[in-house]
This record gives structure tokens, sequence and C-alpha cells, in this order.
């Protein structure tokens, strides 16, 4: 047999690894490292049985990732299992296979991938299988505290369950058909001749925490992005195969409702066609970006600069809407282009802040907005006035029509002519959080709501994943 190893950033889904993680997810990753290898140093100098080191895994699995969300236990022979939700009548997900760390004779290794760790591992396999009929085993584990193999349910199910011979002697050793039934016989007569004889390969993803144990000793976080891999390779996401929003090929859906909330706009669905309408009557905020359009828009009476308002809409209100709404999209698409170039110039300058522009410090008001907007990116660098310069020195000059006033802006507003002291409440599910991680409440000044939001998403377009602050409660 060809045993294959794999680094956990090999194995990790490319978009997941994408993924930032926040400083508090990696700060209890650190601490529970701790606690596992003092654990685990004072069972090996007390000599404790096995159970007792099954323990450590399973306090270490829930206390970082799985307490409250994933039932984690001993189940009746094997060391520890994962399911697939908060309780045990849900289908095992993850199959672990526990060793003390001095347990060389049965634990695998790279030259000894036939050991009795994994003879255990291949049974419990097949007893969900095959007695329990459960097709969502997503990964199954060998891991003696310090070393993880972490093997692909869907290689198992190749390999091992759909083999018609191995099913069979399986089944026949299940239902004593050989005369005996010790799990022992089974490890040696069937499991470790077919392991030896007939699997062709077979590949896992390998570490050793030793690797990372310096770096969760650091006083600072110099170190801390080593960490990140090996937080993603134990966590949800990756282990039970869980959906995460960050996937480069869908849209955040959390990004998504709490934009349209600052917008004021809201998703319907019409016979099974998803629509984007303004909020319902009743649910409007007055600091919304649209519903603050829309009032100067009728109160300035702007449908009149326009020749034809027919082009809008039949009805006033429908002229309204369509006119606010395009002018919000024009502003949006501005903002959001900028954030991706803020974004650019940081990662090129290596993380260098100094390049940030669009957040609260720079841009108070919708009016310094409007600035940004027409006289610093639309404006070449020697032609920029002297205040412009001084505070915007950073920004190259975009030689771009997005940043041009547009003939609806001409006619009807421009950013800079909304209100600035309106303020909006926060979205009940927003992703901005206090200090202590809490979702925060209250309200906010729409700009400043706007850049905290986009603020918390990563917009570097970089591969390699990031521990980000929390956002800030201002």
């Amino acid at each position: 047999m060809q045993f294959t190893q794999i680094k956990p950033f090999e194995a990790l889904n490319k978009a997941y690894r994408r993924q930032n993680l926040t400083e508090d997810q990696i700060n209890l990753f650190k601490k529970n490292l701790h606690i596992l290898f003092n654990d685990c140093d004072n069972a090996e100098r007390k000599n404790e049985h096995e159970e007792h080191f099954k323990n450590i895994v399973s306090d270490f699995l829930k206390d970082t990732y799985f307490k409250g969300s994933h039932f984690i236990n001993i189940e009746k022979r094997k060391d520890l299992v994962i399911h697939n939700d908060k309780t045990a009548a849900s289908n095992v997900a993850v199959i672990i296979e526990v060793k003390r760390p001095s347990n060389k004779t049965e634990m695998l290794t790279k030259e000894k991938a036939n050991a009795k760790a994994l003879h255990e591992l291949l049974h419990y396999y097949l007893q969900e299988r095959y007695l329990n009929d459960n097709k969502e085993v997503k990964h199954l584990i060998i891991t003696n505290i310090y070393e993880w193999y972490i093997f692909d349910g869907a290689d198992f199910e190749r390999f091992f369950f759909d083999n018609p011979i191995l099913k069979k002697q399986y089944k026949e050793w299940n239902e004593g058909v050989f005369g005996v039934n010790k799990t022992d016989w089974f490890y040696q007569e069937i499991a470790k001749p077919f392991i030896e004889k007939e699997l062709p390969e077979l590949s896992c993803t390998y570490f050793n925490l030793k690797e990372i144990e310096v770096a969760t000793k650091k006083a600072d976080n110099t170190d801390d992005h080593k960490l990140i891999d090996f937080y993603k390779i134990l966590s949800a996401e990756h282990l039970l195969k869980k959906p995460f929003e960050n996937d480069s090929n869908s849209l955040n859906k959390d990004f998504y409702n709490e934009l349209l909330h600052i917008l004021g706009l809201e998703e319907t669905n019409d016979i099974g066609k998803k629509l984007i309408v303004r909020k319902g009557e009743g649910r409007r905020n007055e600091g919304s970006f649209l519903e603050n359009t829309l009032n100067l828009l009728k109160i300035r009476n702007r449908l009149s600069a326009f020749e034809n308002p027919a082009e809008f809409g039949e009805t006033e209100e429908e002229q309204l809407f369509s006119l606010g709404l395009e002018l919000c999209i024009t502003w949006l698409n501005r903002i959001l282009f900028l954030k991706l170039l803020e974004g650019q110039l940081i990662k090129y300058h290596k993380g260098d802040k100094a390049y940030m522009f669009l957040n609260n410090e720079k841009i108070k008001d919708f009016d310094e907005l409007n600035e940004l907007f027409f006289e610093v990116l639309a404006v070449p660098i020697e032609e920029r006035t002297k205040s412009v310069s001084e505070k915007y020195g950073n920004l190259p000059y975009l030689n771009s029509s997005l940043f041009e006033e547009s003939e609806i802006e001409r006619n009807a507003l421009l950013v800079s002519h909304l209100k600035d002291r309106l303020k909006m409440p926060i979205f009940a599910q927003t992703v901005l959080k206090d200090s202590t991680g809490k979702k925060i409440t209250g309200q906010k000044k729409t700009l400043s709501y706007l850049f905290e939001f986009l603020d918390a998403y990563n917009f570097e377009s970089d591969s390699t994943a990031k521990i980000q602050k929390q956002p800030k409660n201002v």
C-alpha cells in the first residue's frame, strides 16, 4: 500500500483557506492548546489509562469548536465521535481513534501505516456504514494527542466499503460465520491482510501539534499566522464539510442582507422570483441611503429637472424610487470600488495601515465623500489642491468615468446633499461586534455604519488568510 501524507494547507478548501480568522478564535485556540499540552503531560507522568486521553481530546475539541453545536462523546467501543448536530440522535459525522502518546505499538506511522490503530478505525467505520447504514461519515481521525492523521470519509467509502471482498468478509465475521467474533481476530485475519495486499493506496492529512507549540507560548502575536491552517483543519467547516459563507463562487449572505438594510432595501419572493424592493411601510429608516435620497428628491422636486420623468416609471412614486435607486447604486459602486482599491494598496505595501482612507477618520461626512469622488481620484496628482494632497497623498489618479459626475447626479443630487445627522438602527443579524464579541445594537450615523460594516470584511483579494480584530464599536 502506498501511504501518502499531505499538509493541512493542501487539504483545506481553497476558498476556506482564504477566509480570515478573528483574534478571539486564535486566542481561544492557543489557550486550549496550552490546556491540552499540560493535561497530556500530567496524564503521561501519572501513567493514566487511555480513557483519560480520550477525555483530553474531547475537551479540547468541545471548548475550541463544537460546544453547543455538535455532540461529542464515546459511542459504544468507539473512542470518540462527533455528531452532525447537537444531539446524540443525529448521525455520526467524525470517528476518532485516540492513543496515548507512549503507545508506539498500536499507533500508525508513515513507515508503519498497517497498524492496529488503522484496523480499529476501519472496524468502527464499517460498523457505522454497514450496521447503521450511516452515509454521513465525513472524516476519520487517529491521534495520540500530538500527531493527527485525518482521513477523508470518501476515501474509506471508495477503498473499503465499496470493495465487495472486504464487505463480504466483514458481514460474515459480524454474523459469526467464521466461528469467532473477537475484534482482534478481525484485525489480524481480515483488516491487516486486506490493507497489506488489496489496498493500493491511502492518503491522509498529517500534522504534529508540537510544530506549533512554541508559537502558542509566545506572549505576543508575532507567530499567530502560523496557527491559522492548524485551527481550520479541526474546525467544523473542514471536519464536517460544512458550507461556509465566503465561498468565492457565492455571494456572502450576511454581507448581502446587511448591505441591503443600510441601503434601505429588502429581498422578496414573487412566485419563485427574487426581487429587490424598497422596504415596506413601517420598516423604513429615514437614515438609510435610499430614504435619505428619496426625501430630498421629493422636497426639492428634482423630477422636474428631467425632460421625460416617465422614463423612470409610470407614477411619481415609481419615478422617485427608480431615480433614487440609480443614484444610490452609483454611489455604492464607487464606494465598493474604493474599498477594493484600499485593500490592494494595503496588500501591496505589506499591510501598512497608512493606506487606509475609507473610514470615519478620513471621511467624516457626505461632503468629504463627495470630495473623495470628484476632487481626488478624478484629478491628476499634480492638479490637486494643497489641502486635498495633504489629506490623500497616498491615493493615485484614476482616469475612470466612474469618478465623473453622471448626468443623473447633475440633474438630481450629489452624495454631498445627503443629510449627515441621520442615524440608522443596526441590523439585527449584524456582523459588527463589541470588544466582548457580542453583536452590537442601537443606532449609528449611516456613513459611519457603512464604513465599519465594510471594514468587517476582507477586500484584499489575497489567497492567504489573516487574523483580524473584531469590528470596532464606535
